[in-house]
């Protein structure tokens, strides 16, 4: 049928109510709301709680699959196999670059339908880690530098972090204007930052201008700017309520203020700290817990504590009705994903699995990497480093390891090019001497013994691995080999543990007899993705009872040299991916005097050191010196490491200090040790490259930092709020925290970045030297590359308010990243919107413009040093 509208021809696609459709919902033609209510109408009580959990029930009858809403995608497609790896979120964040941003999530939505595509494909349905809602970004605020999953956040800043979420957001969803390509969601809503190790039983208190101007921004943008589709409620309590059930931020800001209408789900579990006395404690049971979180608004829990929905009901807690004021939420993103639309009509389902680890792909995560390097010092000029240089040490515990480079919350790339690797590639007529040194916190070397194993006694060398196509050891194996090399095995990316082994419901047997080469401790270290026990000559040792369980990485056991000892590592298979290693060796304390003796003669040192994603991340079992849950207890770079710098120093060559961290590390103890110092983060697949690129100069430096480097925790800590009934890391009160509140001079300043280009900045003019409250304003900043050098400049604008001694020192209110030729001028527009005059007032009890004297700086930092200003008056 075609019609004619304002003299545009549109096309009208119409479908007979008969045409193969057996009820209504299953008509992708008519509204959602009107599919929303067919199909609500047609499910029974108990069919709807089945599908108000992360694992979703199939409703057979009606032709509903098995759902998994839990997947994650925070720097690429996560825990589903292969997937391009990008540098990790803080990494991103330090690009400061919003167009590359949105373009990296394209291609990661992209990989997300492709793999949703074939996944459902070939089964029907979809579980853990294959579906279209990815439970990223992750927008809190990384308010202090000791919360071990702020390398999953945008940084410090309110501004930042809402621009770099809501293009997140965006290149996840899509442009579609009937269906998204997958669902993001904004987490975790709010007041939520660490610690780790009390985050289920700890009560977020803070004023309601550090909610507003600083825990809030991010989430409000991407509500009213995104149109995120799902958000999700932190673990902690805020004012004494559970996040999940809290009156202040569900019913009053998100449904209230914001008139959100989309899902909200439950942090993993988060509604089982309701009840237990060892948590929050605040509800009695399971059925109360249910109720109340529903009620709140809480549609989807991550979690089973929904099951009881039942007892809610029986027990007068709840109403259906209740039920289905959810459940028109949950129904709504299973329409506008198309997930229960016939193939043909959603587009994204045309997405080949080609584009998953495509060259293209590829390229990004590189310049990506690129992007996100911040030269932080290069006194002497040390960079870059002359292409014809003769000999290269390289030392470190970051320097070959791939596994850190991938951060957390990560997928699995095809190859990974370290630190190591990159220097090698680009210096080949260099000699490289490689020497480790240390491990990134332990005072020791690890020396491998793997070589001390026979299958059986008298049996050929290594480890025997037997596999069995069942997860209870039953029958014959599958198959049965001996691993010479050492034990690892996984099967993401769809690839078998062995041959004739199935990809789920598997288990492995792993035994060998170890002969030990002397007398003292043997460090056993089992890791699985499921459930393993682990047995010397026969008594248990170590035992992991679940696929989520938290369980510490090394097992000493004293040994006698010369004796045998029958090892065995039981595991089973949970989750649908697997993932087994075991190593053993020994640990001796660290030989500078031998490092040092080693590298002495190179031209250059590059130490690649810093932190972890072993060490710092998601309530982990780590208590290793500075490390608490997850968290650090300290925020200086490993007593280890300090050393072997030191030691390094003493050679007299160059030393250059490529920093491997989620977080800022307070440095200044250290900054006499090294000439130059280059902020790699984790940095993805392609983060070795991306590192000896900047090195050789083949890559101008440009990225800025994120958080604030403090000089010390001292530093930190002596300005905090002293009004908070919380000391240190526990408290949330925004005063004396991040470049926004802080009146000392850091370390390095956020939004610090050096160059191998120069730039000078004019004097900028704006539209208006007084504006009034609803205006926006332009500004005008020339920017001058004085050097030889093409290079990336990133243009910050801040905004004081000046007659308020509780406001911010400055806050970010506009930023760009371009390129400025050598020898170019570029006058740069800008605007800053009227939100940038907005603050706190207590009669609103929102944030509104206020009128008075402001200053306006801009430059290539937040630094005042490296900032010119512009005042104005807003009426």
């Amino acid at each position: 049928m075609k019609k004619l509208l304002f003299g545009i021809s549109i096309f009208i696609c119409t479908v007979s109510s008969a045409q193969n459709f057996k009820y209504p919902f299953q008509n992708p033609n008519l509204p959602v709301e009107n599919r929303i209510e067919n199909l609500l109408g047609l499910l029974t009580v108990d069919e709807k709680i089945g599908m108000m959990m992360d694992n979703s029930k199939a409703v057979p009858r009606l032709d509903i699959p098995g759902y998994g809403w839990w997947n994650e995608a925070l720097h690429g497609v996560a825990r589903a196999g292969t997937a391009t790896v990008f540098p990790q979120a803080i990494g991103m964040a330090a690009t400061w670059d919003v167009p590359e941003h949105l373009k990296t999530f394209e291609m990661i939505s992209d990989e997300a339908r492709a793999k949703y595509n074939k996944s459902f494909d070939e089964s029907q349905k979809t579980g853990r880690y294959e579906g279209l809602t990815f439970w990223t970004p992750n927008i809190n605020i990384f308010r202090d530098p000791r919360w071990g999953r702020g390398q999953e956040t945008y940084g410090e800043d309110p501004y930042l972090t809402s621009v770099l979420g809501v293009a997140a957001v965006k290149g996840l969803q899509g442009n579609d204007p009937k269906y998204f390509k997958t669902h993001a969601c904004a987490k975790h809503f709010a007041v939520h930052s660490g610690p780790e190790w009390n985050r289920h039983s700890y009560n977020a208190e803070v004023s309601k201008r550090d909610l507003y101007e600083t825990y809030l921004p991010a989430f409000k943008a991407l509500v009213l700017e995104g149109n995120v589709r799902e958000v999700m409620c932190a673990y902690n309590a805020f004012d004494g309520q559970p996040c999940c059930a809290n009156n202040t931020l569900l019913t009053e800001i998100l449904r209230g203020k914001w008139n959100y209408d989309g899902m909200v789900v439950s942090d993993c579990w988060a509604l089982a700290d309701f009840y237990q006395k060892q948590y929050h404690g605040t509800h009695p049971d399971e059925k109360t817990t249910a109720a109340d979180a529903l009620k709140h608004s809480t549609d989807l829990e991550c979690g089973d504590t929904y099951n009881n929905l039942n007892k809610s009901l029986a027990s007068g807690l709840i109403t259906e009705k209740d039920l289905d004021i959810s459940m028109r939420r949950i129904l709504k993103g299973w329409f506008e994903l198309g997930m229960l639309d016939p193939k043909s009509s959603v587009h994204w389902n045309s997405i080949p699995y080609s584009v998953v680890d495509s060259e293209e792909h590829k390229k990004q995560a590189l310049k990506m990497a690129q992007k996100s390097i911040v030269l932080m010092k290069n006194e002497k000029k040390v960079l870059p480093l002359n292409k014809n240089i003769k000999k290269i040490a390289v030392v470190g515990p970051n320097a070959d390891d791939g596994l850190m480079q991938l951060g957390n919350y990560n997928g699995t790339p095809s190859s990974i090019v370290t630190i190591l690797d990159g220097i090698k590639t680009k210096f080949p007529n260099a000699e490289i001497i490689y020497e480790k040194g240390t491990e990134v916190a332990d005072p020791s070397s690890r020396a491998s013994l793997y070589q001390n194993f026979l299958s059986q006694k008298k049996g050929e060398k290594g480890m025997k691995v037997a596999f069995f196509n069942n997860n209870e050891f039953k029958g014959e194996p599958a198959n049965i080999s001996v691993n010479k090399a050492g034990i690892n095995y996984n099967s993401f990316g769809g690839t078998q543990l062995a041959p004739n082994v199935g990809r789920e419901n598997t288990s492995a047997i792993i035994s060998g007899v170890f002969k030990s080469p002397y007398t003292g401790d043997v460090i056993l270290s089992p890791s699985t993705s499921d459930v393993y026990t682990l047995f010397v000559d026969g008594k248990e040792i170590a035992t992991r009872k679940g696929p989520d369980a938290r369980h510490p990485s090394e097992f000493p056991l004293k040994m006698e040299k010369g004796k045998e000892y029958q090892i065995e590592l039981r595991h089973t298979q949970k989750g649908k991916y697997v993932s087994i290693t075991f190593d053993i060796y020994r640990k001796d304390p660290v030989n500078f005097t031998a490092v040092r003796e080693k590298v002495k003669d190179a031209d250059v040192i590059v130490f690649a050191g810093g932190l972890s994603p072993s060490l710092e991340g998601e309530e982990m079992m780590v208590n290793a010196e500075g490390f608490k849950g997850g968290d650090k207890t300290s925020i200086e770079l490993p007593k280890v490491q300090r050393e072997l710098l030191a030691e390094l120093h003493k050679t007299g060559k160059p030393v250059v200090f490529v920093l491997c961290t989620g977080s800022s590390l307070g440095l200044e103890q250290d900054e006499k040790n090294y000439d130059a110092l280059l902020n790699a983060w984790y940095g993805g697949q392609a983060g070795g490259t991306a590192v000896a690129d900047v090195l050789a100069g083949d890559y101008n430096p440009s990225g800025r930092l994120p958080v604030t480097f403090y000089k010390n925790l001292e530093q930190l800590d002596s300005n905090l709020s002293k009004t908070s009934k919380h000391e240190g890391f526990e408290n949330y009160d925004m005063q004396g925290r991040t470049y926004r509140y802080m009146t000392e001079k850091p370390l390095y300043a956020f939004g610090h970045g050096l160059s191998y280009s120069k730039f000078i900045y004019g004097n900028a003019q704006l539209s208006k030297n007084t504006i009034n409250t609803n205006e926006n304003l332009s500004i005008t900043v020339p920017v001058t590359n004085t050097s030889g050098r093409d290079g990336e400049e990133v243009i910050q604008v801040y905004v004081k308010r000046n007659n308020d001694p509780a406001a911010p020192v400055k806050n970010l209110r506009a930023f760009e990243r371009l390129l400025i030729k050598a020898g170019e001028t570029k006058n740069i527009q800008l605007t800053i919107s009227e939100d940038s005059f907005k603050f706190y007032d207590e009669k609103a009890d929102d944030l509104v413009s206020k009128s008075g004297n402001y200053t306006i700086f801009y430059g290539g930092t937040s630094d005042d040093s490296g900032l010119k200003s512009i005042p104005i008056k807003v009426n």
